[in-house]
């Protein structure tokens, strides 16, 4: 998790983070669903934590909330699923954004990405949408694109099949280890999104090297 022992009062970075996905158990675990299993992730490793705590906030129709509270942190984080489908997530994001009063600048969606290969993490600000109707209902919703998004890689169909079929399989047996790999990324990159700078951020994530 996130390790802010050192960085106390300099708390930065996003305060709301959304996952994107599917609800339902035809969806769990599924390639579309990267950015539920990273959130999972984070609260299933916040529980190991001395000092650190998850809990739920709201569970709503539109929408799970949590509250993530972290050592030395000055304020309280969010965790976002938005329980409408990809294509309406912008609903959910927009209403907890609202509630909590929390501006497009300070909000993170964590989402897939086929044009990176499974085990690859990017952190992005603003910018285009990819196709991503998650991303997309988003930016609609907030009546921006100046948001951030930690760009989870889930690759490329090698066959014919198509992209939206692709994205709804689940992962194979052979992915499962670069799968988890990646979710461990996702836990460094936050840990870098919230004790840097957005700049200093952008260039330890996104290094060729990688994280």
């Amino acid at each position: 998790m996130p390790n802010l022992n050192n960085s106390a009062g300099r708390s930065t970075g996003p305060r709301l983070i959304a996952g994107l996905g599917n609800p339902g158990n035809r969806y769990r675990n599924t390639r579309h669903n990267m950015g539920f299993l990273v959130l999972d992730h984070v609260m299933h490793c916040a529980r190991w934590e001395p000092g650190e705590h998850v809990r739920c906030m709201d569970e709503k129709k539109e929408f799970t909330l949590w509250e993530w509270t972290m050592p030395h942190d000055p304020a309280a984080r969010y965790l976002l699923k938005p329980m409408t489908y990809m294509n309406r997530s912008g609903k959910g994001v927009s209403q907890v954004a609202a509630r909590l009063n929390i501006q497009a600048e300070s909000i993170l969606v964590v989402h897939d990405e086929v044009d990176l290969p499974l085990g690859r993490v990017k952190f992005k600000v603003g910018g285009g949408l990819a196709g991503h109707n998650g991303l997309r209902s988003i930016a609609e919703q907030l009546g921006t694109r100046d948001f951030a998004r930690l760009r989870m890689g889930i690759g490329r169909p090698e066959d014919q099949t198509s992209i939206s079929e692709y994205v709804l399989h689940r992962f194979t047996p052979e992915e499962q280890k670069p799968l988890h790999e990646s979710l461990d990324k996702a836990l460094t990159a936050l840990e870098l999104v919230f004790t840097l700078d957005e700049q200093s951020a952008l260039q330890r994530i996104n290094s060729p090297a990688g994280i």
